[in-house]
């Protein structure tokens, strides 16, 4: 099972292996407060895809096409890998992003992609 959850919502013991998967650490927040089982900074969208982005809703679809060939190459696609792996050995995991905008972020984007991805083992 996959969740999404924003990083300033409280850590539940329900959440399972927790992975941060934002470029950015989130704003005010500690490494403490955060429970993270992992930080996977090469998961989320390049720098200049996320600059480019800027959380408008208006550029999502083109975003998310952007980002899902972004995770099929480069170190982004080790990552994903790595995530899978991770999914095999966790019963759930929670994916933890920052965004406010909580529909229009790369956590919705990389959770379908992976939810896809085990549909079709």
């Amino acid at each position: 099972m996959i969740q999404l959850k924003r990083a300033y919502a409280k850590p539940d013991a329900a959440d399972g292996y927790r992975i941060l998967v934002d470029r950015l650490w989130p704003r005010g927040m500690s490494k403490e407060k955060e429970h993270l089982d992992l930080w996977l900074k090469e998961i989320a969208p390049s720098n200049e895809l996320r600059k480019w982005f800027n959380h408008e809703v208006a550029k999502y679809p083109e975003f998310r096409e952007k980002y899902v060939i972004e995770l099929q190459s480069g170190q982004t696609q080790v990552a994903f890998q790595e995530l899978l792996q991770i999914m095999q050995a966790y019963q759930t995991l929670t994916l933890i992003y920052s965004a406010k905008d909580e529909h229009h972020n790369n956590a919705v984007v990389l959770k379908e992609v992976l939810e896809n991805s085990c549909s079709k083992k």
